[in-house]
């Protein structure tokens, strides 16, 4: 008998694989907005820094510091998105499930982000791009990451499945 799941080795490793895809899907997002509206992407990386307070720890590097952050939040958010596509709607079941779950959780994680913790944390990041960028950034990190379980995760279910002893 089968049980369908992934290993929390496999969880991890398609996770990092779903963060590292959507925390890039990000930052291209993020430069293509401000290439076409004259802004500063690395002011946002700045702000990264800022907002979870490094700028203090490597003051000549807020940039890296920034994107370096960005990912590693990134990688931890598509691990723990990874693990509730297992635990809701199974990685099993459709890629439309898989989407609509990953889409639901990264705009949730936006209200979040957005509306509770950020105003509280850093609120001059809040406005650093209009909402609707920043949501959308979300949203493509959702689609990414869904992309990477769909084409990774699924496939290894169906062909090396779990034995339940």
């Amino acid at each position: 008998m089968t049980t369908g799941r992934l290993s929390g080795r496999d969880v991890f490793r398609y996770g990092v694989l779903a963060g590292a895809a959507g925390g890039l899907a990000e930052m291209i997002w993020v430069s293509i907005y401000s290439a076409a509206t004259g802004g500063d992407a690395a002011l946002l990386a700045r702000g990264v820094t800022t907002a979870v307070g490094m700028s203090a720890l490597l003051p000549s590097a807020p940039v890296m510091t920034g994107i370096s952050v960005h990912m590693a939040l990134a990688v931890l958010l598509g691990v723990a998105l990874t693990g509730l596509s297992q635990s809701v709607v199974g990685l099993r079941s459709s890629a439309a499930s898989l989407y609509a779950l990953s889409l639901v959780a990264l705009a949730a994680v936006w209200a979040m982000n957005l509306l509770v913790v950020l105003p509280a944390v850093s609120p001059t990041f809040v406005n650093l791009v209009p909402y609707s960028v920043s949501l959308i950034s979300k949203l493509l990190f959702g689609l990414a990451a869904a992309e990477i379980l769909r084409r990774y995760a699924m496939p290894a279910l169906i062909t090396q499945p779990r034995r339940v002893t």
